[in-house]
């Protein structure tokens, strides 16, 4: 895959600079642990599955389609 392919870079390579003062806020890769909690894929690695595009995509989409429906029926409680 190679080091200089953007996903590498946006997955592994820290940010430069300074963080503001304050409370930190939280780290995108949490909202990405978080999320496949949600599913029931909490134990998965997420870089690997990143990496696998066939995989990656299958799983989004399915969890769109959770989320779609479950907004569906709420919707419907109204």
């Amino acid at each position: 895959m190679g080091e200089r392919r953007g996903v590498y870079l946006v997955l592994v390579r820290k940010p430069e600079g300074r963080r503001p003062l304050g409370r930190p806020g939280g780290k995108w890769d949490d909202n990405i642990k978080m999320g496949l909690q949600e599913v029931g894929c909490g134990g998965m690695d997420w870089i690997e599955l990143a990496q696998d595009r066939d995989r990656c995509r299958a799983l989004v989409n399915a969890v769109m389609r959770n989320r779609l429906a479950s907004q569906e029926g709420l919707c419907c409680m109204d």
